[in-house]
């Protein structure tokens, strides 16, 4: 399959520097930020620098280095969020929606990290 990228998309402007936002953690292959209509307390969206539309591309394209970066940066955000099972923390849920029948809205790869309540059930039957 080919993937195709939308550089036009609003986290290739953020990553550009067109667009503000409130970064939480940002490394050489990874940067984190608020999201800007929270469901949870604590959302921070994690998108890899590269340009990736969706975790199965950016599995098979990015280099050791990016995938390595990404998923400790995930890691080290929720800790510093304390909401790590390492340390007290009460949990938290990763989400990363993919193509039109995961409802995703930005052609980016990113990561929702939420949590700071409970957060229900992940999906409701059909």
């Amino acid at each position: 399959m080919a993937y195709t990228y939308d550089d036009q998309n609003i986290f290739a402007k953020i990553l550009r520097g067109e667009i503000p936002n409130d970064t939480v953690m940002e490394t050489d292959h990874t940067l984190a930020f608020r999201d800007i209509a929270p469901q949870a307390p604590e959302h921070v969206l994690v998108i890899p620098k590269g340009a990736y539309v969706s975790y199965d591309h950016f599995a098979s394209e990015a280099s050791d280095a990016e995938i390595a970066d990404y998923t400790r940066t995930i890691g080290a955000i929720c800790k510093q969020l304390g909401v790590d099972l390492g340390g007290d923390g009460m949990g938290y849920r990763l989400i990363s929606n993919a193509g039109t029948a995961g409802v995703q809205d930005v052609p980016h790869l990113h990561v929702h990290i939420l949590s700071g309540r409970p957060l229900g059930p992940m999906l409701m039957r059909a």
